[in-house]
């Protein structure tokens, strides 16, 4: 009985010091929403704040299809359940009409919503806590300067225990951490802007990141590449040069990819496509060239010397006559019969990264739905491709998704119709 007892007693107190633990971790660097602070509205901190808010790309989450802006209503599914997007009109009653810029900034650093209740990372406080109070002020300021929309927010649909906030309080613990970003003292004024950029307001790492089975990521992975849970995209490596790395391009050359949707042998597509559609092309040139000196900054975004790249080994297709003809057929007109591509129209296939990465997810989806870059200011009519979901069977994307891996010299791996197959179930092709 005592050793029952004294089992249960440890256990109580192992309990009770996880608990500390977690509640102290969920805690730090908490905003007081108590002590008011002043600030300032005004023309000019408007028009700041509703620049921010597209570099954040705020409006795209929080708008459901065919709803008011900023009222929110959009359902993000993730692997635990849907949650949906809260109202930012200033309504008092179902909007942040009655919120101060404190529990605004709360939000942002920390978070957590008026009532103290924390919030699903959905919402990407995991890397907006770096954005500066002024920068939150001025955000909050333009919100509160919308039309006012009376839409009460929906209920998340999450299965249990991804409801509670035990739960989410203990991923947290292992995932968060609150904190304004720094000044690297050792990097110039244009390095740490795009730094800034691109881990706080971006929240580019929230794509570009793994996520493990809880849905959390790394610091020491971060812009490593991932794939987007739910979306099935893959979100390729900013590190790497061999999927997007960038230490080797022109300065130009970046930002005319997020300016424009596109660049000299590059387009982006897929979830990419709206970031530049809905943020990125609005940025001015000075800021997106700041987040160019950052990724071309980054560890391993320099390309590695060719001499040391040893040549993979690939296996010969099966039956090469049959997989080129399907491309002749159906592919050549656009990339060209040696898939050399056709400037300022359709990418290049041959030594084309998106096309030889390890990952061949993006390539099945572009071919089983098609696509488009992004109409921009500085590429309004983008040609695009059309979708073969309904032309081709599973074998043959496989085979023609082989025969541009291994061709005109690609050294990539083989596909097969139970990988695509697999990719358009997870799509709902």
């Amino acid at each position: 009985m005592k050793k029952r007892l004294k089992l249960a007693l440890g256990m109580g107190l192992l309990a009770a010091g996880a608990g500390a633990v977690v509640w102290s971790l969920n805690v730090r660097d908490e905003v007081d929403v108590d002590v008011p602070v002043a600030f300032v509205t005004s023309d000019s901190v408007i028009a700041r704040g509703k620049y921010l808010t597209v570099a954040g790309n705020c409006m795209t989450c929080h708008t459901a299809r065919g709803g008011q802006p900023y009222a929110g209503g959009l359902g993000i599914a993730t692997p635990f359940g849907t949650v949906f997007t809260s109202n930012l009109t200033p309504d008092a009653a179902t909007g942040i009409g009655s919120w101060t810029s404190s529990h605004f900034w709360r939000a942002m650093h920390n978070g957590r919503s008026k009532d103290g209740r924390l919030l699903y990372p959905a919402f990407p406080y995991t890397s907006y806590t770096q954005v500066t109070r002024e920068d939150s002020d001025a955000i909050f300021v333009y919100l509160r300067s919308q039309p006012v929309v009376n839409q009460p927010n929906q209920p998340n649909t999450l299965r249990f225990p991804y409801q509670s906030q035990a739960a989410l309080a203990v991923w947290r613990a292992l995932y968060f951490k609150p904190g304004v970003y720094q000044l690297d003292a050792s990097r110039d004024a244009e390095w740490n802007r795009g730094a800034y950029l691109v881990s706080g307001l971006g929240h580019c790492s929230a794509c570009h990141s793994p996520r493990d089975a809880l849905g959390g990521t790394r610091n020491s992975l971060a812009l490593a590449g991932g794939l987007i849970p739910m979306q099935n995209w893959y979100a390729p490596s900013l590190a790497s040069p061999h999927e997007a790395g960038v230490g080797g391009w022109d300065r130009e050359h970046i930002v005319s990819l997020l300016k424009n949707g596109v660049a000299p042998g590059a387009s982006v597509s897929g979830p990419m496509a709206e970031v530049v559609l809905r943020s990125t092309q609005h940025l001015t040139d000075q800021d997106l060239g700041a987040m160019a000196t950052y990724l071309k900054a980054l560890p391993g975004a320099s390309p590695a010397p060719e001499a040391s790249a040893a040549p993979r080994t690939v296996s010969a297709p099966a039956n090469p006559e049959k997989f080129a003809k399907l491309y002749e057929q159906h592919c050549a007109q656009c990339h060209g019969d040696k898939g050399q591509g056709v400037p300022n129209a359709y990418p290049p296939l041959s030594g084309n990264r998106a096309v030889t990465m390890t990952s061949t997810t993006n390539l099945v989806q572009m071919v089983l739905g098609g696509g488009y870059p992004p109409a921009t200011a500085g590429n309004p009519k983008p040609f695009g491709m059309p979708p073969f979901v309904l032309v081709l069977s599973d074998g043959e994307v496989a085979d023609v998704i082989t025969h541009i891996r291994t061709s005109w010299g690609n050294q990539a791996s083989t596909i097969t119709a139970q990988e695509v197959s697999r990719i358009r179930a997870n799509q709902g092709h």
